[in-house]
Order: structure tokens, then sequence, then C-alpha cells
């Protein structure tokens, strides 16, 4: 298998042309991101982050026409920062009376099993978000104040809320079940829900449009390596297992999370060293994985202490690749045979080195890198592999804003049975 040649490819996106840009919104717990994306050629015509939200001292960055913009003034909550991204537009660019904005999609974090896709949002839709706190309490609160900032400031057009979990509502039960007490599962919501879904489904289907390919003929691993990581098995554009569980904190190791662990490491430390659930909390999820083996969870300071001889770095390292490849492994044995493993995200698209140490010792599985591909200073996808293996290696760089937007179309398209727009 080979790479198309862009011009070659179909776009299945071509009929939303008649629908203008989508503006895409990340309500964080203190900060705002914003990206106003071209549905059809999959460009960011202009984009911003709001930091600090709540602070004495805001952030506020705007990205138009190759020029950024950065401030640094008050931002008290996020109604204001939503007036401010809206007054980016009016003053630098572009306005957005004149964007023919067709839809808003908002990201959100949590959709349990109530949500197996994206949906127009409405008064019931915003209560039902609300209800899955317990399930996502540091994400989906602000997910939800964004929304409903943006419905009044954004009335006149429709808002459309995109899950990080829907893509995995397709996991089978065998693969979303957790081997608890079911009546106690069943009270509390208990399963497997995978997040980061947004960019491995967007990270499937491009591999199979890349390739020419129809997606449904393709068992694919993808790797989504960021701060946040997670691993997921694709068969046939279904997915069939993902490393994250009921929260982000399961799977892989990542930059400040400690992945997979013995779930006794918890009352042990309840039990020997006095640590409450917030102590604890604390402790899995913003002082562990590669911060807190290493004092860094940037890969390039990671990077620079290995250089260094840091024996610290070294290991965390070593434990990271460590998990990587057992996932790998046990993916390739739940596919049965895997046509392409896909590193994604921040350290998946630009770190060569972390893509050669997890595929080294795996050409008997048909998995391996061409150093001189690996380490080529091209960007976009690309094949990393050597022409003999049997699976492919490649960099698909996601794009989790654009994927909002093309599924906010999409949503919207789907309350107007007559419209000739076709998912794709």
């Amino acid at each position: 298998m080979s790479i198309v040649p862009e011009a070659e490819r179909p776009n299945p996106y071509s009929a939303y042309g008649a629908h203008g840009s989508v503006l895409v919104l990340n309500s964080g717990s203190s900060s705002l991101k914003y990206q106003l994306v071209n549905p059809v050629g999959g460009e960011a015509i202009a984009a911003g982050t709001i930091e600090r939200i709540g602070e004495p001292s805001g952030i506020v960055t705007h990205t138009f026409a190759g020029n950024k913009t950065r401030r640094e003034l008050e931002v008290p909550d996020h109604g204001e920062a939503l007036r401010i991204a809206l007054g980016m537009f009016d003053e630098i660019g572009p306005r957005l009376a004149g964007a023919g904005i067709y839809a808003v999609g908002h990201r959100v974090v949590h959709g349990g099993a109530e949500f197996s896709g994206p949906v127009v949002v409405d008064d019931d839709v915003v209560a039902r978000i609300d209800a899955l706190v317990p399930l996502a309490p540091l994400h989906n609160p602000a997910n939800v104040q964004g929304i409903r900032v943006a419905r009044e400031l954004l009335s006149d057009v429709p808002h459309v809320a995109v899950f990080d979990t829907a893509f995995f509502s397709a996991l089978p039960a065998e693969a979303y079940t957790y081997a608890i007490d079911r009546d106690v599962a069943a009270t509390y919501d208990v399963r497997r829900y995978g997040f980061h879904g947004t960019s491995h489904q967007y990270v499937a289907g491009k591999v199979a449009r890349v390739l020419g390919r129809r997606v449904q003929d393709l068992h694919t691993i993808v790797l989504h390596l960021g701060n946040g990581a997670s691993a997921s098995a694709v068969a046939g554009g279904v997915p069939i297992d993902t490393s994250m569980g009921l929260t982000p904190l399961e799977g892989l190791v990542m930059g400040t999370r400690s992945g997979d662990i013995d779930p006794a490491v918890v009352f042990h430390l309840a039990r020997n060293a006095g640590m409450g659930i917030d102590e604890l909390d604390t402790l899995l999820n913003k002082r562990s994985g590669m911060l807190g083996l290493s004092g860094v969870n940037d890969f390039r300071e990671l990077r620079r202490l290995i250089d260094d001889g840091d024996e610290a770095a070294a290991l965390a390292f070593d434990v990271y690749i460590h998990r990587l490849k057992k996932y790998v492994g046990a993916y390739a044995a739940l596919l049965g045979r895997v046509d392409v493993v896909a590193f994604t995200a921040g350290v998946g698209e630009n770190d060569a080195r972390v893509r050669a140490a997890v595929c080294e010792g795996l050409e008997g599985m048909g998995i391996a890198v061409d150093p001189g591909r690996n380490t080529a200073s091209a960007g976009g996808e690309r094949i990393v592999s050597p022409d003999w293996t049997s699976t492919l290696v490649m960099v698909i760089p996601t794009m989790e804003e654009l994927a909002i937007a093309r599924q906010s179309v999409e949503a919207v398209e789907h309350l107007r049975p007559s419209s000739s727009v076709t998912a794709g």
C-alpha cells in the first residue's frame, strides 16, 4: 500500500461548501480554545486561546492570516472569555458576520452511555450533559458552562455537542465491562468509556483515505500520544478496544497521569501514608506519569535530560515505551492482523525516537520503521516503515477541530433529510 496524492483523493466533504464555516469551541476549566474551520478544505481560518480564566491576569492569543496577536488582560469568567474572543474576530478578523457560520461545534469530554454521536444542542441536551458531571467532574462542568454562554451570545446559529467518548460507544461488551459486582457497576455507571475518540475516529478514517482504501477493509492501531495518551484497536472503522477507561486516567503512561496501576496502590497509600481521596486524585492525575518519574512532562526536556545522562529520565522513557509496546501487542492479538499502526498527536507526530523505540523488536510481527523515513523532516501524513513490512507504520496528524466541525455539519444536516450532503 502507498499514499494516494492529495489531488487524486476524492473529497467526501465537498458538499459542505455551501455551509461556510464552523466555529469550534473547547471550554476548559480555566481556558477557552476556539477555531474557525473550513469543513471542506480542512484549514483553520483563524484560531485562538484564552488562558488563566478567573485569575488576575489572563492571556489572550488570536491568529489570523499568519499574524499572531497576544494580550494580557483580566478574564473573570467564561462569559467574558467568549466575549473577548468574539471581539478579537471583529477587531483582527475575520469578522464573523461575514464568515457564513453554519454551526458552533462544542467539544464535550464525557457523553457517558447517553450520547453515541454528535447532537444538536437544546435545553434538554444541556441538562443531560450536566447530569454526567459525576463521571467527569474536572471537565464536563466547564464544557456545560461554555455551551450555555455560547448559546446566549451566538443564538442565531445551531450549536452541536461532539463527545470525546462517542466513538467508543461502539465497543463490544467484553471490552467495556469491568469485572466488578454488576449491580454496583450498573448503579454507578462504572464501565470503560474511552476518550480522545474524535481523534481516533479521524485518524482511522484518514488512514483509509490517504491509502485509497475503504476504512471497512483496514485493521488499525491508533496511538494518540500527547500529554494525554491513548491507544485504540479499530477493525473496519469500528473500535474493538481502547486504553482509557471510566476516566482518562487508565491506560498508557502520560505526561502527568500514571496510566495502568494496581488499584490496591490507592488502598496502600490511604492506609499507610494517610492520603485522602483528593490527595490521591492529585497524585495519580497531576503528579505521576513522565512528570512523576523524571520531573518533566515535555519530551523535548526529557530528551535533553537523557542526553545529559539523567538516569531517572532514561527510566521514565523506558517505562513509557514498555507500556506502549504492551498495548500494541495486545491489540495485535485482538485484531488478528494489523494493517496499519498510526502515530498521532504531539509526541506521536513529532518524536521519531518514540516511534523507533515502540517498533524496535517487533519485526517478527511485521512492524518496523525505516530510519531514513522515520527521521525525515517532511510533515503531513506519511509512511515511515520499510517496504518489506506487512504492517504500515504511519504518521497521521490529528485534526480534532476539523473532525468536530465536520461532525457538527453532519448533525445539523441530519435534521434536514432532503439535503444532499453525505457523511464522509
